[in-house]
């Protein structure tokens, strides 16, 4: 009986533990895109519609040579660390290290020199952008930089604690947030000396947007040695595991090279399948939009709009599915070397309800809230085509929630080209149908945002009928999808109401928006208590659970 109770006692810690940090780092993902979103507000403003395309732009290329290069490296590495420590096997964990600095330093130089030579050809030839050249010239050191944080961010992951990460990515990012308003303003200001020079008005664009991305760089390098400064703060640590590190098997560098490609490899192609649209979007708008007369600079503004303010709003909410998934993989993976099934099933059906808890009121939020959180967040700027984005747009956010956390399950469970296949498969329709509703229907660049939903929707369709067959798991949809729409519904109604009632009275929007966000968060979280959706035992192995325990049961919520 004792011991049967210190297995359940265990096994909850292990839950909360892992619920513990992925909310730490769900909730410093939220902090990036915040600062993202209010950083991002005056660079708009500085760079204009059309600069912010090219800066998009640029960022869309960037974005896939990352993940080619290393932006696998955080997964892969994390995954490998933590199967490993897992058996006890302390040396070899550090060899991993080792190795993964090594490929690091290979495939970051590599993807830093392709863009940097390639700038002419992806601003010319595959965006049809001139101008963006200057913006990916200026990301392309970044990528190398990036590949020794994904190493270590992965290590830290991998040993099972997410903090260094969440500081790191939060440092990164207002250091990104200061540097990037700050050259973007000087060097569009160089730019319109430029273009009295040429005689052209291209330049305080293309300039202003190389400016916007130099903090990118310079936010990296930051965040990198917070992280050399943890590593070698933790090297003793290090030092006492390998000498009682008792495990007989010793991986030779070769072993391990070969694992982490392996590894790598799928994750790369799965990641690159899945967010490749974006580039492709991008180039086929550019390209069909420009063979049907549109002007350069009009397609550079509609996609500044797109790619600049809409996903910079839906992004928010994603990033929590992100961080869930990271926290997910090593800590399946470590269950999948244990060859604990219920550790396994328990984590997926945790990590997965909590996502949608998140995705789907932020999905309504958005929905009756966009015109107001809109012209809050980019005043005095025409925001119709914005709105209409985010109120057609916004169950973006559900889909890709769900698609992410899915693909970090099936990683977690060493299926990993899984999420490849279904990348794929989903890709090739998504192609499809934009190209029907661009040529056919003529949508423009409403196109882009229902196909982008119809992809992420076929990924989880996709996704989750694999897990169904791996794991033999049956998804339950009561309190995972049903109760938190009906929550959300009357959620969403009741904060567009308040909205409307603050906004009429007092002609105050700021107020009506905040008001109206505030009375969502308490009703939607009392209608969960109340429609059975969480019950106390999991209020308590969230962050400050019993707190929250304690006041439900005050209120008679529990």
């Amino acid at each position: 009986m004792e011991n049967n109770r210190l297995r359940r006692s265990t096994k909850k810690k292990n839950s909360s533990n892992f619920l513990i940090q992925g909310v730490i780092l769900a909730a410093a993902g939220i902090i990036v895109r915040v600062i993202g979103m209010f950083y991002r507000i005056p660079l708009a403003d500085i760079l204009g519609d059309e600069g912010n395309g090219y800066y998009s732009s640029a960022f869309s290329i960037y974005s896939i040579l990352l993940i080619v290069s290393s932006y696998s490296l955080p997964t892969a590495v994390s995954k490998m660390i933590a199967t490993r420590l897992a058996r006890k096997e302390y040396t070899n964990s550090f060899r991993v290290l080792r190795v993964s600095l090594i490929y690091g330093t290979v495939v970051g130089a590599i993807g830093a020199a392709v863009l940097w030579f390639g700038a002419d050809i992806f601003a010319n030839h595959f965006l049809k952008m001139p101008y963006t050249s200057y913006a990916l010239k200026t990301l392309a050191p970044t990528i190398w930089i990036i590949a020794y944080l994904g190493v270590f961010r992965g290590y830290f992951q991998g040993i099972g604690t997410m903090l260094p990460t969440a500081i790191s990515q939060i440092l990164e990012q207002i250091v990104n947030a200061v540097i990037s308003i700050y050259a973007a303003s000087r060097l569009f200001q160089a730019g319109l000396h430029s273009n009295l020079v040429y005689g052209s008005s291209k330049y305080s664009f293309a300039f202003g947007a190389a400016g916007g991305t130099i903090g990118t760089g310079i936010g990296a390098v930051s965040a990198l040695l917070f992280l050399l400064f943890i590593f070698l703060s933790y090297r003793p640590v290090m030092r006492r595991q390998r000498r009682r590190d008792m495990s007989r098997h010793r991986e030779s560098y070769g072993e391990i090279s070969s694992i982490l490609v392996m590894t790598v490899l799928p994750i790369v192609l799965s990641s690159v399948a899945y967010n490749i649209s974006t580039v492709i979007d991008n180039s086929i708008y550019g390209n069909v939009m420009a063979s049907m007369g549109m002007e350069d600079s009009v397609i550079a503004s509609n996609w500044g709009v797109y790619s600049g303010r809409y996903h910079l709003l839906f992004n928010i909410p994603v990033a929590i599915a992100n961080s869930l998934s990271s926290a997910l993989i090593p800590a399946l993976s470590r269950a999948v070397a244990e060859k604990n099934r219920g550790q396994i099933i328990s984590r997926v059906a945790m990590v997965i309800r909590f996502s949608m808890i998140i995705a789907i009121p932020s999905t309504v939020g958005l929905t009756v809230l966009a015109g107001p959180i809109c012209n809050l967040l980019f005043r005095g700027r025409d925001n119709a085509a914005l709105i209409e984005m985010i109120m057609y747009g916004s169950t973006a956010v559900a889909f890709f929630s769900l698609s992410t956390v899915t693909n970090a399950v099936l990683q977690g469970i060493n299926r990993i080209q899984t999420p490849l296949k279904n990348a794929v498969i989903s890709l090739g329709l998504h192609v499809v149908i934009l190209l029907i509703m661009l040529y056919v229907f003529r949508m423009g660049i409403y196109s882009v945002v229902y196909s982008n939903i119809l992809f992420a929707l076929t990924m989880c369709l996709l996704n989750g009928a694999s897990i169904r067959r791996f794991l033999k798991y049956r998804q339950e949809m009561k309190k995972t999808f049903i109760l938190p729409t009906l929550a959300a519904g009357i959620m969403g109604g009741l904060a567009y109401g308040v909205y409307f009632l603050v906004h009429i009275t007092l002609k105050h929007n700021a107020l009506g928006v905040l008001t109206a966000i505030g009375a969502a968060a308490v009703v939607y979280g009392i209608l969960l208590l109340k429609l059975g959706c969480v019950d106390e035992t999991e209020l308590l192995s969230l962050p400050g659970g019993r707190k929250l325990a304690r006041i439900a049961v005050k209120f008679h919520l529990l």
